[in-house]
């Protein structure tokens, strides 16, 4: 099984329950959850002002799973589109609300780069909102291209946006 490390988000809707959806349908297609962090509401990314509402709900969660990269890719797409996610074609650095957004961020220590998928995601680094629940389940990972763990990363980070864990 493949030691895999997810980023779950949500900004439309009933966030929390966005993001409930997608562990049971990961977990009904197979896919072990090993551990979760906590939520957090954070302010959306880039630099997009947005009511409070409209900030994101994120989680980071590690998985154990039989399926390769490119069909957990799929699975990970119908799940988002079952959610009611929709693809608008937006310009380059633009981003659109989304009822579910999950992103694979690592998938053991391999390194995929195509049109299709890239491993690790490419922008993690750079996002706090991604690091800071990253670093709750996994602080000691060790980025395969980048040679840092998730822990020196979030340290080093440059983003200071609102990050906040979320409670009801």
């Amino acid at each position: 099984m493949a030691r895999v490390y997810l980023s779950l988000g949500s900004n439309v809707g009933d966030r929390r329950s966005y993001l409930e959806y997608a562990l049971q349908e990961l977990v009904g297609h197979g896919v072990h959850v090993v551990s979760c962090s906590q939520i957090y509401e954070t302010e959306p990314w880039p630099e997009q002002r947005a009511p409070r509402e409209h900030w994101y709900l994120n989680r980071a969660i590690e998985v154990e799973t039989e399926l390769p990269p490119y069909r957990l890719l799929t699975l990970i797409q119908e799940i988002e589109h079952h959610a009611g996610r929709t693809r608008p074609v937006l310009s380059p650095g633009q981003y659109a609300e989304r009822t579910l957004d999950i992103d694979i961020l690592f998938y053991e220590d391999r390194v995929v780069s195509d049109d299709r998928l890239q491993i690790p995601h490419p922008l993690l680094h750079l996002r706090r909102f991604v690091l800071a629940p990253l670093a709750e389940i996994a602080a000691e990972f060790e980025h395969p291209t980048l040679y840092q763990t998730i822990r020196e990363l979030l340290a080093e980070s440059e983003d200071h946006r609102g990050i906040f864990p979320y409670s009801l």
